[in-house]
């Protein structure tokens, strides 16, 4: 399999999974503003959305979307350890907290604080409703150490888009359960090297 990434975006939930699920891959990096590759050829001519992740298969289909991607991921392992086995309450935990960070966190996020051009009240807006569901997911981690009790691909793509805050100066310290947590997951073996990989930490 070949993972399209760009660093620190949210195709790096992506990258975690596939290490924690331990399976071979290859890795091509994305310069997501030139929509080119190491080699200098065009992302658009293997993905024309233009955007990460995009997961090539063994078969050499594509596919994107990084909720689909995990919940695909998962499944490589026979033990389902990341997702839970179908119709089960482990697997309707996880893909809740999926569809959570993609609407509530991702999509709150994407695009709005990335572009110089966003209102100042459109900021203030997505700022504000962030503050909400960080403070919800320090409460809901009160009586857990991951968010769907064992680490799964939903503490890889929600440990994806929260570590932003770093990146955009929002401040996580009202939220002590919430950091501790993005300090527990960074701390795992297969996540560090998904880092490192990406040139994210040394």
């Amino acid at each position: 399999m070949k993972l399209y990434y760009a660093p620190a975006a949210c195709s790096l939930a992506v990258h975690i999974a596939l290490r924690e699920v331990g399976v071979a891959f290859d890795l091509a990096k994305v310069d997501l503003a030139r929509h080119t590759l190491d080699d200098g050829s065009s992302y658009l001519d293997v993905n024309l959305r233009g955007y990460v992740p995009l997961l090539e298969f063994d078969d050499g289909t594509r596919r994107t979307e990084a909720s689909a991607l995990l919940q695909a991921v998962a499944d490589l392992d026979p033990e389902q350890r990341l997702i839970g086995a179908p119709r089960t309450s482990r697997r309707l935990d996880v893909t809740q907290w999926l569809a959570f960070v993609a609407t509530e966190l991702h999509k709150t996020f994407s695009p709005w604080l990335w572009h110089p051009e966003t209102a100042d009240s459109t900021r203030a807006s997505v700022k504000a409703k962030l503050a909400e569901r960080f403070a919800e997911i320090d409460a809901h981690l009160a009586t857990r150490q991951y968010v769907a009790g064992e680490f799964s691909v939903a503490d890889a793509y929600a440990f994806a888009i929260v570590r932003w805050a770093h990146i955009l100066r929002l401040p996580l310290a009202p939220y002590p359960r919430l950091e501790a947590w993005l300090a527990r997951v960074a701390a795992r073996p297969n996540v560090l090297a998904a880092l490192r990989a990406e040139g994210l930490v040394r």
